[in-house]
């Protein structure tokens, strides 16, 4: 079979199979933005007697790793028509889709699974949650006031501001989107109301974009600087107490906007949420912000890769540096080193899952020592993304 890149004569095509697929109906009104959307990516495709039979939509993005920001290649829109499923379709533009990426100076690639388990085979990796909180009117209780203000804004009337935090914000955690105006615009805003946090001196420190529908408001995003804002935009929230009979908040795992509460008790459901996968590894190590301060020691890395075999490397990481071992160097470090495979080296990279508790269920082997040095080379940040796509 033969992967294409689909063309515009091929647009509507996709979104028919997507309509498919996903069991939804684009409104005639929204067809010309899809159309529109649908520019911004690229399209593979296999072709069935000249009809899309599968298609995979790969969205060039970029992403904050702390205060780095890498590209990163979306995956969405996987599908396949009943017909022509389990014939190796997925696996084949997958596999094109990564040679495409790495071609293309795309080192991480990320996409919100139907199946964990079914993208844990071609290398991608959970790298991180996210805690949806459901709380009452009766946990709705003021903080202490604080001097700042709040004001609201609704569609086409957003400040530049909220999106000069969001940056701040993003560089916080490890696979935050580093959102262009567009993705503000079409993906982000939707029809959200949004609330601003301003500080004594008129300085945008917080917003939390909101909808308010059947009492209850539900809440897509809450992003703070500092706890004057998060104590600001709660009392917000908490005015709201004669309009509402449920707030749902979704953030990050463990926000302590929760533990501040008067009755942090709270209903709260963590749910594992998006999946990242390192496309070339080498392009990726030489852009991570390793802390190498008080690493007195090498620590040598042996990849493997089963589904992109450019990345069954081995890594020396040693005075700052990392160097990609060539073949006649690997004898040397053969007894040596930590044996880890692509999925869980993602998991590592995010934050997801420390190295040390990697080896503990299995997923990392190596002397302890040699994975404790990982351990500490790692940036103890906070993976999370809040976007969809």
């Amino acid at each position: 079979m033969n992967v294409l890149t689909l063309k515009e004569s091929h647009y509507r095509e996709t979104i028919a199979l997507s309509e498919y697929a996903f069991k939804y109906q684009v409104p005639e009104e929204d067809i010309e933005k899809r159309l529109k959307d649908l520019e911004k990516h690229k399209l593979f495709g296999i072709l069935e007697n000249g009809s899309i039979a599968a298609k995979l939509h790969l969205i060039p993005l970029e992403v904050y790793l702390g205060r780095n920001v890498l590209k990163m290649a979306g995956v969405a829109g996987v599908a396949t028509y009943p017909e022509y499923r389990r014939k190796g379709n997925v696996k084949e533009m997958l596999s094109h889709s990564l040679r495409y990426m790495k071609d293309h100076g795309y080192s991480i690639s990320m996409l919100h699974p139907f199946s964990e388990s079914f993208y844990r085979k071609y290398g991608w990796e959970l790298f991180a949650s996210r805690s949806k909180s459901t709380l009452t009117k009766s946990d709705l209780v003021r903080k202490e006031q604080v001097p700042g203000t709040v004001k609201r804004f609704t569609h086409g009337s957003y400040p530049k501001e909220m999106e000069l935090v969001y940056h701040r914000f993003a560089g916080q955690f490890n696979g935050m989107l580093a959102r262009d105006k567009y993705w503000w615009l079409t993906s982000t805003y939707g029809g959200s109301k949004a609330a601003v946090y301003y500080d004594q001196e008129g300085k945008a420190a917080g917003y939390m974009l909101y909808q308010i529908k059947n009492h209850k408001m539900t809440i897509g995003e809450f992003v703070v600087l500092e706890n004057e804002a998060r104590s600001g935009l709660w009392n917000f929230i908490c005015q709201h107490d004669s309009m509402l009979a449920e707030v749902e908040l979704t953030s990050y795992e463990n926000n302590p906007l929760i533990f501040s509460l008067v009755e942090p008790r709270v209903k709260t459901e963590v749910t594992p949420y998006f999946m990242a996968r390192i496309v070339d590894v080498g392009s990726f190590f030489k852009q991570y912000d390793f802390e190498w301060k008080g690493l007195e020691e090498e620590v040598v890395i042996h990849i493997t890769d089963s589904f992109a075999d450019w990345n069954n490397q081995s890594m020396l990481l040693k005075d700052g540096e990392v160097t990609m071992l060539n073949t006649e160097d690997i004898p040397k470090y053969e007894k040596a080193g930590i044996q880890i495979d692509i999925n869980a080296l993602a998991a590592a990279m995010f934050g997801y899952m420390r190295p040390s508790r990697l080896q503990e269920i299995g997923l990392v082997s190596g002397m302890f020592e040699e994975v404790q040095r990982l351990d500490s080379l790692l940036p103890k940040r906070q993976p999370f993304i809040t976007d969809f796509f």
